[in-house]
C-alpha cells in the first residue's frame, strides 16, 4: 500500500530533481529540494484534515483528488493563482504580469514580480486566514465523539450551539484584524476576508446539502437503477463540491508557502517545481491516511490538525501587517500533529490496558 500511494510521488521527486539539476545546476537542484521541504513542514496538518473529507468520498474520487487535483494544486494554486492575484492587485495587464514573472530582474514602475507580490499579501492573507479560521471555529464548536483537550473544547460546544455563532467570530476577528494590522489596506483586507468567508460558505455548504441526499438516494438505489439513473451521479455531486473545497483547503494552506518561496528563489519555475514535488506528497499522505484508517486508530489527530489551522489563521491575519518566519508557522503545526500523535496513543494504551483482564476472564 505504501509503495502503491507513494510510488507517483517518489517518481515526481525523482524527474523534479533530475530536471533541475539539468536547467539550473547543483544550485538550482538545492533550491528545488528545500522548497519541497518547506512545503511539506508547513502542510503536514493540511493533510490530515484533507483525510476527514476524502474518506466521505468514494474511490473514484480519491483518484480524482490525487490525479486532476495534484494539477491543480501545482499549477492553477502555485503558478497561476499568484499571476492572478499580482494582476488584480496592482492592476496589472496580463502579459506584464508575465512577463514580470518570468523575468524576476524586471521592474514595472519599481516593483518586481516577487514585490508585487509581497504587496498582495494583506489580500491574500485576509482571505486564507479567515477561511482556515472558519475550518478551525466549525470544528471546535462542534460537538466530537472524542474530546481532546476536554477543558476547552466542552464549554465551546455549548457556545456553539447558537446559531452561525462561527460567522460572527470570524467577523470580529477579521474586523480586528483590519483595524490593528491593515493600516491603509484596511478596505482592501475587509473585503477579502468577506470573500473568504463567502467562499468557505458557498463550497461548504453546497457539499453539505448534496451530502445529506445521499442516504436518501441510497435508499432508492434499485429504482434509479431501473430507470437507467446512476447512482454515481449523485454521489458526484456531493463528492465534486467537496473535491471543490478541498482545493480551496489547499489554496488557503499554500498562501503563505508560495510567498515565502521568494526569499528562496526568485524563478517562479523553480518555486512552482518545488513546491509541487511538496503538494504530491501531500495528497499522497492523505490518501495513504485514508486507506490505512489513520485517523480512526488515531483519534486527536483531526484535534491536532483543526489546532495547527487555527494557529495558521491567526499567523495569517497577523501576518497582514508583521512577517512570521515560515519555519515559526511550520513548527506549530508539526508540534500540534505531534502532541496529538502522542496523546493517540497513550489513550489507545490505556484502552488496551482497561480491555486486558476482561479478555482474559473471557478465556478462561
Amino acid at each position: 500500500m505504501f509503495l502503491r500511494t507513494f510510488g507517483w510521488s517518489f517518481a515526481i521527486t525523482a524527474i523534479g530533481l533530475v530536471a533541475a539539476g539539468l536547467l539550473w545546476g547543483a544550485q538550482g537542484f538545492g533550491i528545488v529540494l528545500i522548497l519541497s521541504i518547506l512545503e511539506i513542514s508547513l502542510s503536514f496538518d493540511n493533510a490530515v484534515v484533507n483525510a476527514t473529507v476524502l474518506k466521505r468520498m468514494n474511490p473514484y474520487w480519491q483518484k480524482i483528488f490525487l490525479t486532476v487535483g495534484v494539477l491543480i494544486a501545482v499549477f492553477g494554486m502555485r503558478l497561476v493563482f499568484p499571476l492572478l492575484v499580482v494582476g488584480l492587485t496592482a492592476k496589472l495587464n496580463p502579459a506584464t504580469v508575465i512577463d514580470l514573472a518570468l523575468h524576476s530582474d524586471k521592474t514595472h514602475e519599481g516593483l518586481t514580480y516577487a514585490q508585487y507580490l509581497e504587496a498582495a499579501n494583506p489580500a491574500i492573507a485576509a482571505f486564507g486566514g479567515v477561511f482556515l479560521l472558519m475550518i478551525f471555529l466549525d470544528f471546535i464548536f462542534e460537538e466530537k465523539d472524542y474530546n481532546w483537550l476536554a477543558w476547552i473544547e466542552r464549554p465551546l460546544e455549548k457556545v456553539g450551539k447558537l446559531e452561525a455563532f462561527s460567522s460572527v467570530v470570524a467577523l470580529v476577528a477579521l474586523l480586528l484584524a483590519s483595524n490593528f494590522f491593515a493600516g491603509e489596506h484596511a478596505e482592501t483586507v475587509l473585503l477579502a476576508g468577506v470573500l473568504g468567508l463567502v467562499t468557505y460558505l458557498a463550497v461548504n455548504g453546497l457539499s453539505s446539502i448534496f451530502e445529506s441526499g445521499l442516504e436518501a438516494e441510497e435508499e432508492r438505489e434499485e429504482a434509479a437503477e431501473k430507470a437507467g439513473k446512476s447512482i454515481m451521479q449523485v454521489g458526484g455531486k456531493a463528492a465534486f463540491f467537496l473535491f471543490l473545497y478541498l482545493e480551496v483547503l489547499d489554496a488557503s494552506f499554500s498562501f503563505d508557502g508560495v510567498v515565502g518561496a521568494f526569499a528562496i528563489s526568485g524563478d517562479i519555475f523553480q518555486i512552482t517545481l518545488g513546491l509541487g514535488i511538496g503538494a504530491m506528497y501531500i495528497r499522497s499522505l492523505t490518501v495513504f491516511l485514508v486507506r490505512r484508517g489513520t485517523l480512526d486508530d488515531y483519534v486527536y489527530l483531526e484535534h491536532g490538525a483543526h489546532y495547527a489551522i487555527g494557529a495558521l489563521a491567526a499567523i495569517l491575519l497577523v501576518g497582514i501587517k508583521y512577517h512570521i518566519p515560515e519555519i515559526v508557522t511550520g513548527l506549530i503545526g508539526v508540534a500540534f500533529i505531534g502532541l496529538a500523535l502522542g496523546s493517540s496513543i497513550l489513550r489507545n494504551r490505556r484502552e488496551g490496558a482497561d480491555e486486558e483482564p476482561e479478555l482474559v476472564s473471557t478465556g478462561k
